[in-house]
Parts: C-alpha cells; sequence; structure tokens
C-alpha cells in the first residue's frame, strides 16, 4: 500500500463533541488522517452525508474503503488494529 491508500479522513467540526473524541483518540495513538472541518468546508458536509447516508458526524473513513459514522472509540480502535494501523 502506498501512504495514499492507507489515509483515513475524518468529516467533523470543532462544535461536535464526538469529533473532537475520535480526532483526540486518532492523534493519541499517532494515526496519520486527513481532517476534513466541515465549518471550513461546508460544500464537504455532502460528500460525508453521500459516504455514509446520515447528516451524522464524525464520518471516519477508513483506508479499505468502509467507514464509521458517530464511531465509538472501541469501535475506531477495533478498525486500526484490523487494518494493522495500530
Amino acid at each position: 500500500m502506498t501512504s495514499t491508500e492507507k489515509t483515513i479522513t475524518m468529516f467533523g467540526a470543532e462544535w461536535c463533541r464526538d469529533c473532537r473524541r475520535t480526532k483526540a483518540q486518532l492523534d493519541e495513538l499517532g494515526v496519520e488522517y486527513t481532517y476534513v472541518d466541515l465549518e471550513a468546508e461546508p460544500a464537504a458536509a455532502e460528500v460525508a452525508r453521500e459516504i455514509s447516508g446520515r447528516t451524522n458526524i464524525p464520518v471516519v473513513v477508513y483506508p479499505d474503503a468502509t467507514h464509521h459514522v458517530e464511531p465509538s472509540n472501541d469501535d475506531v480502535a477495533a478498525k486500526l488494529k484490523e487494518l494493522s494501523l495500530i
């Protein structure tokens, strides 16, 4: 896999408590990810909705093209382990 294929993308906003929690978890684990701030890039909210089929955030998109919407820390950790990212 190239580094691009290993990229995690997280769509979120500062006002969202779950977004802040998931972002902090990824930071603490030292996992590289691209953060898309939906306040700074409102058009990206449509992209997140198209991925998830929902308007809830955060939306975390993994390198294997799967995603989580409003995941728990355990959900994120389990997926990262599955992908051998932690």
